[in-house]
């Protein structure tokens, strides 16, 4: 956790002492570091990072003049606060204090403690060498730190559980087939106080999720179906907000095989949505949210095994609804599928789904920018969560979802097809998962309002996450590292944070 401390900058022990500057310069720090500190920010501006000067004295051993100009709001700062973690480790500091700008509030100080610890991040499971041990880290504000602790305790958690998102994430395979990564997750939850079931095959036949029980049938190793509940004391009878994680353990395409090269490779990260809600729901823990709020996480992979499931079959949802496969790789929409179906069990308040779904995604808005999608009439609740990822850096970016999108899922023998053709690939996996968040399905057609079976009424509000790129980067931008990021944590857990009562 990070320290606080005081007093004069110049005095500080440490090994690295970071100072994040913005357009208004500080001149409080160029008057304790002399023409050293002008030379430094004047380096640190031209290179667009860190200028690391030796002060000399018994004061800090370096100091790390940070550009902070870009990019806008709080990332300026969270960018910054990693730039200087990237300094640090390149020197091997044990002791690092980043200053908070002058005149600057605890969302700035929070935002700092956030960026660096977030850039400080490593994946270093599978390494053999030692790597240095992680810098220990304080924060410095010139007008003291007695009013700091909360704000910077909340900071240490987000970044804390935003982290073993990634750690999720960036395991290998063989160490994530769904029973483990299962038990894995529930070790953390329990940990922290969350509820957990996880559902074995048994009981998942027992609830009849045909999509998780279908895209299952080539793998060896049977599914999970993870159930994570927070509900502090005077909230456990509360309608609960509703998550809901794509947790395709390793996708292959199954018999719809992918390519390898930029594809299949990349296909660990199939389960970030799910790595996602799991770390939402343990910060929502450690932070003692005032809500009750449930993560629901079906687990397989999906592999072209003897028994695969294979384009032309028909599988029978959990809703009773049944879907014509005509793609093995549209797994992921499955699994939700089901769990959306079982959401309505719990009379939810909302309920946001979050998955890596689409390569559509990326081709509409790249690798930093998700997908929000809702029905037409519910578009406050997209607005929230695009609100969210600007506060929090995880930026998100409503599409439409026009009645006429679902025509592209109509399919000749079934209720409808797992597909919808080339067009708008993003909008038309959203519209049928839409299919499933309605009141009551017992197998009828989509109609031209999407919903199906006997009443066509939504059973709960529910927006549509797709984080397909921002999950998995190829090279690493601000404090987001090359491979898993841990996307959508901290903005589930500012959705959370916005829908919690207030302490009494």
């Amino acid at each position: 956790m990070t320290d606080l401390v005081s007093g004069p900058l110049a005095d500080l022990s440490c090994d690295l002492l970071v100072l994040p500057v913005d357009e208004g310069g500080a001149a409080a720090w160029a008057d304790a570091f002399g023409g050293a500190f002008e030379t430094a920010l004047a380096d640190a501006r031209t290179a667009k990072g860190a200028a690391v000067l030796i002060p000399g004295g018994s004061g800090p051993r370096r100091v790390a003049v940070v550009d902070a100009r870009t990019p806008d709001g709080l990332e300026r700062w969270r960018w910054a606060a990693a730039e200087g973690a990237r300094a640090s480790a390149r020197v091997e500091a044990e002791r690092v204090v980043v200053a908070t700008p002058p005149g600057a509030g605890a969302d700035v100080s929070a935002a700092l403690v956030e960026g660096f610890r977030l850039g400080a991040y490593r994946f270093d499971h599978y390494r053999t060498a030692t790597a240095p041990p992680a810098a220990s880290l304080a924060l410095w504000s010139e007008g003291g730190v007695d009013d700091l602790g909360g704000a910077v305790e909340r900071a240490d958690v987000r970044a804390d559980v935003t982290n073993r998102a990634r750690d999720y994430v960036n395991l290998a395979p063989d160490e994530k087939m769904p029973a483990d990564l299962a038990d894995l997750v529930a070790a953390d939850a329990e940990a922290v106080g969350l509820r957990v079931e996880v559902w074995d095959k048994a009981r998942i036949e027992e609830e009849q999720m045909g999509g998780l029980l279908g895209v299952n049938r080539g793998s060896l190793d049977p599914p999970r179906f993870v159930v994570l509940e927070w509900a502090p004391e005077g909230h456990a009878d509360d309608d609960p907000v509703v998550f809901v994680g794509k947790t395709v353990t390793y996708d292959t395409g199954g018999l719809s095989l992918k390519p390898t090269k930029n594809s299949m490779d990349k296909m660990k990260a199939d389960m970030a949505g799910g790595a996602a809600v799991a770390g939402a729901l343990l910060g929502a823990a450690r932070l003692k949210l005032p809500l009750r709020v449930i993560g629901l996480l079906p687990m397989s992979d999906n592999r072209p095994g003897g028994r695969a499931y294979v384009p032309g079959d028909v599988l029978t949802m959990h809703s009773g609804a049944t879907v014509e496969v005509m793609n093995t790789d549209a797994e992921g929409r499955l699994l939700l599928a089901d769990a959306l179906s079982y959401a309505r069990t719990y009379a939810p308040r909302w309920v946001l789904d979050a998955a890596t779904l689409t390569g559509a995604q990326g081709v509409a808005l790249g690798e930093r920018v998700a997908a929000v999608v809702t029905r037409v009439g519910e578009e406050a609740l997209a607005e929230r969560v695009r609100a969210a990822g600007d506060a929090t850096g995880d930026l998100a970016w409503p599409l439409p979802l026009y009645p006429h999108y679902r025509d592209q899922l109509k399919s000749d023998v079934a209720d409808l097809s797992n597909v919808g053709g080339a067009m708008a690939g993003t909008i038309t996996a959203a519209a049928f998962l839409e299919h499933f968040t309605h009141a009551d399905d017992e197998g009828g057609a989509a109609n031209e309002n999407g919903a199906g079976g006997a009443d066509d009424a939504p059973a709960f509000p529910w927006v549509h996450l797709d984080l397909a790129r921002p999950a998995f980067l190829d090279s690493a931008y601000g404090y987001r590292p090359k491979g898993g990021t841990g996307f959508g944590v901290r903005l589930l857990l500012d959705l959370l944070t916005d829908d919690a009562e207030p302490t009494a």
